[in-house]
């Protein structure tokens, strides 16, 4: 008669004691990412933290508010070096620049509104840090992100963040299947930032009171377009603002200073009803303004879909889903077309206001927290 397996599985699920589980711990020297390091440091795990110098060390030493550069990274060191674990700056400046950076520049060039903290998500943390980990024997990466990940019948599921205000699901949609297998959020479950901050008390650690950074991180002050000039001298061409009945309101100085939906800083003064960026016309350089009413869109075209359902995407022809057209937006309810060149058609069962090319269009399962992935919008019609 054969005994039964009653090994209990370790907090991060797996099948050995935690001081034999080696664990690579992303570091931005924030409050979240330390909180983890330093609890899975007191719990026994083989805790190996590391950060990412992302962009120019020297400029940003000064700088509050950031992330993965100057006085984050002797931060995240200090933590280390108080619970006792090793810890890499690991220097990605050129990747990051190339994969994240430089498509942030075009993509508004190109008259469309991007997210940059998906893509470093998606091509810098889960894609080259992931690499770094494997190659340090770790069991597994964990990341500070507000999102779950729970085991389902056909393997590791993504489920949005107990505590909605914190919920990060958005920004990690492209998180592929296999990713999964290899990531642990251990703050997904908290209630809220308060819980998160008070483990930090605990663990006395001297970042629990520091803000959340709240700019892009290359980006300071929110001042999109200064950085795009500088990264493409002469992008801000000049053009004119054309209202949507066709009259010309007036000139503007480069549509990178523009995004859709956009009311404030037209430049247009004088006009009694409130106007708002419909559209970005590059190869005409015009600012399309108009009603509000034009903003709302019911039908979007997506790109690159990626797919955490699972049956195949392609198995239906249509999908009854929630989906969030922008961060600060909730889900609503969807029909989702799949497209056999990995594109979908998203149609709205109520409109949206300023749906912008460039931004994501994130996929929830009708009846549940499960994040079923995503895609780029392209265009909404």
């Amino acid at each position: 008669m054969s005994k039964l397996n009653t090994t209990k599985l370790n907090s991060l699920g797996f099948d050995k004691p935690p001081n034999e589980t080696r664990v690579v711990v992303a570091m931005s020297g924030g409050v979240d990412s330390s909180v983890v390091a330093a609890k899975l440091a007191s719990e026994g795990y083989d805790v190996i933290g590391v950060t990412l110098q992302l962009y120019d060390h020297g400029a940003a030493l000064a700088k509050k508010g950031a992330c993965c550069a100057g006085i984050d990274i002797h931060d995240a060191r200090r933590v280390a070096e108080n619970m006792k674990f090793p810890h890499y700056v690991l220097d990605y400046e050129n990747i990051f620049k190339e994969t994240v950076i430089d498509e942030f520049a075009d993509s508004y060039l190109g008259g469309a509104t991007p997210v940059p903290c998906i893509r470093c998500n998606e091509r810098v943390k889960f894609k080259d840090l992931m690499e770094t980990a494997r190659e340090l024997d770790a069991d597994c990466m964990a990341t500070g992100h507000y999102i779950q990940r729970k085991n389902g019948r056909n393997g590791p599921e993504l489920h949005c963040a107990a505590d909605p205000k914190r919920d990060q699901s958005y920004f990690l949609f492209p998180t592929t299947k296999k990713q999964l297998e290899f990531l642990r959020f251990p703050l997904g479950h908290l209630k809220s930032k308060e819980e998160t901050r008070a483990l930090a008390k605990k663990f006395q650690l001297s970042i629990s009171d520091k803000p959340d950074s709240q700019d892009i991180c290359f980006v300071p002050n929110g001042d999109y377009a200064s950085v795009i000039e500088k990264l493409r001298p002469g992008a801000a061409e000049p053009g004119k603002i054309i209202h949507s009945d066709g009259r010309v309101l007036g000139t503007h100085a480069g549509i990178i200073n523009y995004t859709v939906g956009q009311r404030r800083g037209l430049g247009i003064g004088g006009l009694n009803d409130p106007l708002y960026v419909i559209s970005l016309n590059v190869e005409t350089r015009e600012v399309v303004v108009g009603p509000k009413e034009l903003l709302k869109a019911k039908k979007i075209v997506v790109t690159q879909v990626n797919w955490l359902g699972d049956q195949s995407f392609l198995s239906a022809n249509e999908w009854k889903l929630k989906v969030k057209v922008r961060s600060t937006r909730p889900p609503q309810n969807a029909i989702v077309k799949p497209k056999s060149d990995g594109s979908a058609k998203v149609e709205l069962l109520e409109p949206e206001q300023g749906i912008a090319p460039g931004q994501a269009c994130v996929f929830y399962d009708e009846d549940s927290s499960r994040v079923l992935g995503g895609g780029w919008i392209n265009k909404a019609e």
